[in-house]
């Protein structure tokens, strides 16, 4: 894919929620995303604040194009907003999308509202606007989190989340409890508990899960990941356990992921491993590889190990121009031919090219 910007500011304050709840096209949020992890993409509007003065109040527009995902719904254009009052702080995020007339039309809008209520507690809320069935904006989820930091680096999180229901009442659909201790020098854990609507109405606990996370040496964070669900009896049971190692060499960076399931026997087994690699070249050219392996290859029945079922090398270089190129090449397991290995197919800038 081949991203352009036209001018830009600050990256957003306005944090995300479920997006997926209210965005159709996939392809719109690449693109929002991309404004936000490639800040390098995009240069400073006249009305951005100065590096070395702290921002009270900007205005940033960002505009983005691709030749070639949904033309019809493309270029996409960000406008975001900050403003700062004493201890209360205001973000908005705006995503306009070209619509079938050809016209820019509204398509999303987050507002978030963040109090400072003390040295320790922040309270904010998040508004998402949609659009409903007749084309006007709609509100579309509310998200309310507050946030009390405690001695030692711990920290409690309460988030609730509020979908409209037919007649346009918010109702709770999820309470989400986020509690962070540190344990020790380079050892910290997460515990969260979710919540969900009940049959007998009201929230109740979903699932939870339990964190570790902790710098070895040589810079190197591993992390490990257990998630428990409730059984029919109502009794915690362990469904998945996630464990990850990260480190750097420089502008290198391996990470690799082990998932672990319980099996229909209730026996807990590795059923997948990530290994993602990423470096950057002098030139500024970037890598990124990842392979998976999994239990489950398509076409094939299980036999208890895993196999190289993907494999995806992406690379973003810049032209003698400046132009932006990406290329991405795709290798994945043949489902009528397993066995035959990987079959290749090549991107550039989000177009098939031949081999």
């Amino acid at each position: 894919m081949n991203v352009r910007s036209g001018s830009s500011a600050h990256p957003s304050a306005v944090g995300g929620c479920r997006a997926s709840r209210f965005v159709a096209f996939g392809c719109v949020l690449v693109l929002i995303g991309a404004s936000c992890l490639c800040p390098r993409a995009f240069a400073q509007t006249s009305d951005s604040p100065a590096a070395e003065e702290p921002a009270k109040s900007w205005t940033a527009t960002t505009e983005l194009k691709s030749a070639d995902l949904l033309p019809q719904r493309i270029p996409v254009r960000i406008i975001e907003s900050h403003s700062q009052d004493g201890n209360r702080t205001s973000d908005k995020r705006s995503v306009e999308i070209r619509g079938t007339d050809g016209r820019i039309e509204p398509y999303q809008e987050i507002e978030k509202e963040t109090l400072q209520v003390d040295a320790t507690a922040l309270r904010s809320t998040t508004r998402t606007f949609g659009k409903d069935a007749n084309g006007r904006k709609a509100l579309v989820q509310v998200t309310e989190e507050e946030r009390h930091n405690l001695p030692g680096d711990d920290s409690n999180v309460v988030r609730v989340t509020y979908d409209p229901d037919v007649n346009g009442r918010l109702q709770p659909v999820q309470r989400e409890i986020v509690e962070t201790k540190k344990i020790g020098k380079d050892l910290e854990e997460t515990s969260t508990t979710v919540m969900l609507p009940s049959v007998n109405g009201g929230l109740a606990p979903a699932f939870k899960t339990h964190e570790f996370r902790k710098r070895a040496a040589n810079d190197a964070v591993e992390t490990e990941k257990t998630t428990w669900f409730l059984d029919v009896n109502g009794k915690w049971q362990v469904r998945e356990v996630r464990q990850a190692t990260t480190r750097e060499e420089g502008t290198n960076r391996t990470t690799e992921e082990r998932v672990s399931q319980l099996d229909f026997e209730g026996k807990l087994g590795e059923v997948s491993h990530v290994v993602t690699q990423e470096s950057e070249s002098p030139s500024g050219e970037r890598r990124r590889v990842v392979e998976t392996y999994s239990i489950d290859v398509p076409g094939a029945t299980r036999d208890g190990s895993l196999h190289l079922i993907e494999r995806k090398t992406s690379t973003e270089r810049s032209s003698s121009t400046g132009e932006p190129s990406t290329e991405q090449k795709v290798e994945q397991t043949n489902p009528g031919d397993p066995r035959s290995g990987l079959r290749v197919t090549v991107l550039v800038d989000g177009r098939k090219v031949p081999l």
